[in-house]
Order: structure tokens, then sequence, then C-alpha cells
């Protein structure tokens, strides 16, 4: 197995609400659309032994007993579970309370864990879709926002803190007035925000917030997704690695420009969680981060390189009577389609 130089005590930190330390870079396993589990299993036992601290699982994405079958051959032999920071998302056909439990008692049973560091609630609506659906399929009960359902949900979580089962809480997906909404209301407040990040859509409202309210921002897609699913692509999307900022940096430095984004994003103070089933490139993402730093120049010109290109849209989660996906975002700034307000 390859290992970065300089492993794991090499990689930065980042420090939670409660003082727990967070791994600035995690291994992404969403892959189901192109890998099979027992591929991207190998590739989390392989990430820890390369120096990964820091896994990102989610219920929806049908590997997590693989992935902890392949974990049981690392942790506790050459990786110290308390060592490891385990994240994992309540899926969208969860959020009744008692399904909130149930989707996290599985989940630690799947992953063999006692303990899960974080969890989060993956969309804040229960509109969900069957695997590989295309753009247009459609959840006939979908809904928009409703705070008070997703409130419930939320507390169903808040009992499992109470428990010791989850140490820390994470919304997902959520826009800038969602957010507002559930810090307002919520007894323990979220850690961790999991939203698209990458270098051609920077969410600088919605990324500036949660710093300055205590919640660590983390980084879905850090690559511009480039492997994402037929659905979330449309003709208008960009490429971060082809544009010019990140190009010029990359010759700069010598390195692949998909190691340039997640310079930036770390050193943005993001927590990026790229997923890779090769080593070589999941070994190389992991040492990107730990040297040879943008300078603030190159930090500058990427910033210019923000486009608002979001390429996960969501299309899938709409409800019926909604106008576009758009309307899953809350663009103007109000929550769309809301009745419980």
């Amino acid at each position: 197995m390859q290992q970065a130089e300089g492993g794991a005590a090499a990689v930065p930190q980042r420090r939670l609400r409660t003082g727990a330390a967070l791994p600035a870079i995690g291994f992404g396993t969403f892959g189901s659309d192109r890998y099979g589990a027992r591929a991207i299993a190998d590739a989390a036992a392989g990430a820890l032994t390369a120096g990964y601290r820091l896994l990102d699982c989610a219920s929806v994405y049908g590997n997590e007993r693989e992935i902890g079958a392949a974990l049981r051959g690392v942790i506790g032999a050459d990786v110290p579970r308390d060592d490891v920071f385990v994240m994992t998302k309540i899926w969208n056909d969860a959020h009744a309370p008692a399904d909130a439990r149930r989707s996290v008692e599985r989940s630690m049973r799947d992953l063999g864990v006692d303990v899960l560091d974080a969890c989060y609630v993956h969309w804040p609506f229960p509109n969900h879709h069957p695997p590989s659906a295309g753009t247009d399929a459609r959840d006939p009960d979908a809904r928009p926002y409703e705070h008070q359902a997703f409130m419930a949900t939320w507390g169903a979580l808040e009992a499992l803190v109470d428990e010791g089962l989850v140490r820390h809480l994470g919304t997902s997906n959520v826009t800038l007035a969602k957010l507002a909404l559930i810090e307002q209301d919520a007894r323990i407040q979220p850690a961790l925000n999991e939203m698209e990040l990458h270098p051609t859509f920077q969410q600088g409202e919605l990324f500036q917030h949660c710093l300055d309210v205590g919640i660590q921002p983390v980084g879905y897609s850090p690559l511009g997704s480039p492997s994402r699913p037929a659905r979330d692509r449309t003709a208008t999307d960009v490429a971060d690695v082809a544009q010019p900022a990140i190009v010029a940096a990359a010759e700069a430095h010598g390195v692949h420009p998909a190691l340039i984004c997640l310079k930036w994003a770390v050193q943005r103070g993001q927590v990026p969680i790229p997923f890779a089933v090769k080593p070589e490139q999941y070994v190389a993402n992991l040492q990107a981060v730990m040297t040879d730093p943008l300078t603030r120049d190159e930090l500058h010109a990427i910033r210019g390189a923000d486009q608002n290109d979001r390429l996960i849209k969501g299309q899938v989660f709409l409800w019926p009577g909604a106008d576009s996906w758009l309307d899953l975002w809350d663009v103007d700034g109000r929550i769309a389609g809301r009745v419980d307000a």
C-alpha cells in the first residue's frame, strides 16, 4: 500500500466547535454510479493506509457494509479507531424521527463503529429518487422545505448525541436561509456543513457565514466533479481544471490542475473530500495539501475564477409546482414553496 510522505501526522487539522480535531482533507466514498462497492471499500482502506484520517460516507451510497468490512483490516491493526473521523448521512427517505435513528444504527453496524464522529441530514427535504435516476425522475410525494418537519429529524439526531452514539451533527445541501432557521431552533448547533465547493462555485456568502458562526465547511465536488452522474450535467457547466488561474498555478507548481483545486480548498479553509479509487491519485491528493502551498497571488487569481457554476443541481428533488432546480437553492434569499412559515 502506498503512503503519503509524512503520513497522517503531516495532514493539516481544523478545530470544530467542540474542540475536536478534524483533518483538513477527507476521503469521499460516493462513486456508486461508476464503481462497485468493493472497489470503493478497498480504496477507503488504502486511503487510511496512505494517511487519510477522515472518511465521508452516506447510507444512500450503498457501500457502507463493504467499507466497514474493509476497514476492519486496517482500523485497530494499523490505525487506532480514535484517530479516524467517520462521517455518515441519513438519506431523504429516513427523515421521520424513528427512521432517522434506524438509519444511523444501520450505518454504525455496517461501518463497524460504536460511535459516529458526525452525522448529517443529507438533504433538507424528504424527497428521494431510485438509484441511477435520470434528470427527469421525480418523487410524486416530493414537497418543499418544511422547517418543523426538518427540526423533528434534527431532534432525533440530537437525541443520539445525548446518548453518546454520535459526536457531531451536520447540515448538507442547505441554503443560507434554511441554515439560519436551523441555527435559530437547534438545541445542538451544526458543527459542519457539507456543501458543493470548487473554484468555479465558491458560495462566498454561505461559506463565510459558516466560518463566522463556528460551522466547518466541508466541500464536496472539490475538483469540479468530472465523474458526476449524467443527471447532473448540463451544457452550460464549466471545467474547473481548465480555468486559466488553475492551469497557470499547475504549471508553476508542476502538478495536475486537480491538485491545485485541493491546495486552494485547504488554504481557503474548507475541508475537501475528493474521491478516487486509484492509489496514485488518492495519495497525490493527500500529498498536495501537505506541501508546496499556493502563493497569495495564486489564491487571489483563483478567487476570480468563481462563476457561480453549481454542478449538482438536484433536479430530481423538485416537488410538483416548482419552477426549476433554482427553487431548491433559494436564489432570491427566500425559501421557495415553504408553507409552514
